[in-house]
């Protein structure tokens, strides 16, 4: 209902994925600002284990779609409950840091009241655990 059109700055770009916008419904483990900024997820071992276990953390998430993978990056739409607002969550695999990088941005509207953060953290939770 409120998809808004997909962006068209995503992906990675020279090992970063797209800044945050100037407003506060968009967290990166890339970001700059701290109040954007999130840990990015911890890689232990193989990317490619770590990329499907991660895979499918999100894959078992309500109205999520995966809408594009490769070996070090995923990209999911995420679609609110009631009215449908799709944020787009992407992760970046970098084995050189040991890290996964990690943006979750809504595409419409100012403020997304910490689902962003709130999101990625849950993903992390589900992700060590799994």
């Amino acid at each position: 209902m409120f998809a808004g059109k997909r962006p068209s700055n995503l992906g990675v770009n020279d090992g970063q994925l797209a800044a945050c916008p100037g407003k506060p419904n968009c967290v990166s483990s890339q970001a700059r600002s701290p109040r954007q900024r999130v840990m990015p997820l911890r890689l232990s071992g193989e990317p490619g284990p770590a990329m499907k276990r991660l895979k499918d953390v999100v894959n078992n998430m309500s109205n999520t779609t995966l809408i594009e993978e490769s070996e070090h990056y995923l990209y999911f739409e995420c679609a609110s409950k009631l009215l449908g607002f799709v944020d787009d969550l992407e992760f970046f695999c970098d084995p050189d840091a040991q890290a996964i990088h990690v943006r979750s941005a809504s595409r419409l509207g100012y403020s997304d009241l910490g689902v962003n953060r709130k999101r990625v953290e849950s993903i992390r939770r589900k992700f060590e655990l799994a």
